[in-house]
Formats: structure tokens, C-alpha cells, sequence
């Protein structure tokens, strides 16, 4: 193969050279696929229904200063009450969730007993198992405990424990000397003691991980929020956008208004929190 010599006097292959254009022209390549949704829903958002029906999605708009799609949006899908909506349903999955599962991540990885490694393998075998294929049983439960079409029914079914949560937890917790449980033995304490003090503080990271995954899957979360909630004041972000959906066609333009609403607040969080999310990330995913 041939090489080729640069200033520095250093000789490199032709087929590196050739190697690492193509990394960054897929590289290139991905980050568009990634980026032009985006910036083709900011650009429809501020078109006025006339204006996106004679112009293609790649055309700016005449003025970005027009902000009628917006407060369209906001008023007639109620995205107001549907963001409310939004952050009850999500504080209360995501501290039961975490609650639960922080326990049973404790009792699976610090007591051994029969059937340790059973609850383990089934809680894996959930995992394999689609969503879809369940809704039927899930519907014929909600419906009998008169959970449909309430915000506390949604709230109790969306609280299931997270099995990527629990492993998350248990992997984590297995960085975590025993040591430390004997020692609070030792001196007296009970196991709720050992749980919430001790290694309840511990699990800040992974706890911070579990709840960014946790949380954007519920506060995105459309099929089960458009099968069990469908009366209007109950509704969340993610199915207040249906109001600009009709048999007679689309308002794409006030959906696009309304996707960037519905993303404000995640991106402020964001902003906000990134040093935690992405500290919490990476002490997270290491073990050893």
C-alpha cells in the first residue's frame, strides 16, 4: 500500500488517510440525519398556514419574529395543563420507580436466598417481552380497577418498575463494599438504616442515570397516554399535539410550534443540569 510523507516527516498510508475522511463524512452524514428535523420543524413553526402550504419545509420563513403559532398552539391545545399534567405524572413515576427499585436492587445484590437468581432471570425475560404484545391484559386491568381515563390510574400503571433501572441499580451497587453494611451492623443499625442512609446516598449516580432514561420515556410517552387518557383536561404533552390532527388533514405548522413548546422545558433542564446528567451518566456506566 502506498504512503505518503507530511511535513512533520511523518509517513502514513494512504489507506488511513482514506479511512478517516470516510469516519468523518459518516460522522457528517449522521449528525444531518440528526439535525435536519430539527431545523426543518423550527423553520415550519414560524410559517403561517398559507405561507407552508406554498413553500417547501427547507424555505425560511419571511419573519421569525411571528410568534402566532405559538401562542396558537399553546392556547387551543391547553398545553398549559397538559405540561402539568406532565410533571405530576413524572415526579410520582419517577420517585416510586426510584424508591422500588433502589430496594429490590438492595435485597437482590446484599441477601442471598433461593430464588435470588429466579427473580433476577424473570425480571430479564420482562425485558424481552414488547409492550404491544401486553396491552390487551394491561386494558382489561386498567378498565377493571376504573383506572382509564384517570391521571392516578395512568400514574399507578407507569410506576411498573423499570427493569433497565434495576439492573443499572444492582451493578452499581455492587461497587459498594459490604464492608460498610457490617460496620452499620456493628454498631447497631437496622437494614431500612443501612438502605436509606448509607447506600441510598451512594446510589446518587446511578439514580441520576435511571431518572434521565426514566424520565424522558415518560414525559415522551404517547401510545399508553393516548389509550388511557382521553379526556382533554387530562391529557399530556406528548398527545396535546393531537388537537391539529383531523380527518380533514393536518396543521403542521401549529404541530411544529407545539413540538418546540413541548421541548423548551427538557432543554432548559438540560441546560440547567447537564454537569449532574453527564456526571451521573458516566459514574454510572463504570464498573470495576
Amino acid at each position: 500500500m502506498s504512503t505518503m510523507t507530511t511535513k512533520s516527516g511523518r509517513t502514513v498510508s494512504v489507506g488511513a488517510i482514506i479511512w478517516n475522511v470516510l469516519k468523518y463524512v459518516i460522522l457528517v452524514f449522521f449528525s444531518l440525519v440528526a439535525v435536519v428535523p430539527i431545523i426543518t420543524c423550527v423553520i415550519t413553526a414560524f410559517k403561517s398556514k398559507e405561507e407552508y402550504q406554498a413553500t417547501s419545509v427547507m424555505t425560511l420563513p419571511k419573519s421569525f419574529l411571528n410568534f402566532d403559532n405559538f401562542v396558537t398552539a399553546f392556547t387551543t391545545a391547553n398545553m398549559g395543563r397538559a405540561f402539568i399534567n406532565s410533571v405530576i405524572v413524572m415526579i410520582c413515576v419517577l420517585l416510586v420507580s426510584m424508591i422500588i427499585g433502589t430496594q429490590l436492587a438492595y435485597v437482590l445484590d446484599r441477601f442471598k436466598f433461593a430464588g435470588n437468581g429466579l427473580i433476577r432471570s424473570m425480571f430479564l425475560i420482562a425485558s424481552l417481552l414488547p409492550a404491544v404484545a401486553m396491552q390487551v391484559t394491561v386494558f382489561n386491568i386498567m378498565s377493571f380497577f376504573g383506572f382509564v381515563n384517570n391521571l392516578y390510574g395512568y400514574i399507578i400503571m407507569s410506576c411498573g418498575t423499570d427493569v433497565i433501572s434495576i439492573y443499572i441499580y444492582i451493578q452499581f451497587m455492587e461497587n459498594i463494599s459490604s464492608s460498610l453494611d457490617e460496620s452499620a451492623i456493628v454498631d447497631g443499625a437496622s437494614y431500612w438504616t443501612i438502605y436509606w442512609k448509607i447506600i441510598l446516598p451512594l446510589l446518587r449516580p446511578a439514580i441520576v442515570t435511571s431518572c434521565i432514561l426514566k424520565g424522558v420515556g415518560v414525559y415522551n410517552e404517547y401510545y399508553a397516554a393516548q389509550l388511557y387518557l382521553q379526556r382533554k383536561e387530562i391529557r399530556t404533552m406528548a398527545i396535546s399535539l393531537y388537537t391539529f390532527v383531523g380527518p380533514m388533514g393536518s396543521q403542521y405548522n401549529l404541530i411544529c410550534a407545539g413540538v418546540i413548546i413541548s421541548l423548551l422545558p427538557a432543554l432548559i433542564v438540560f441546560v440547567l443540569c447537564q454537569k449532574q446528567i453527564y456526571s451521573g451518566i458516566t459514574a454510572g456506566a463504570v464498573k470495576g
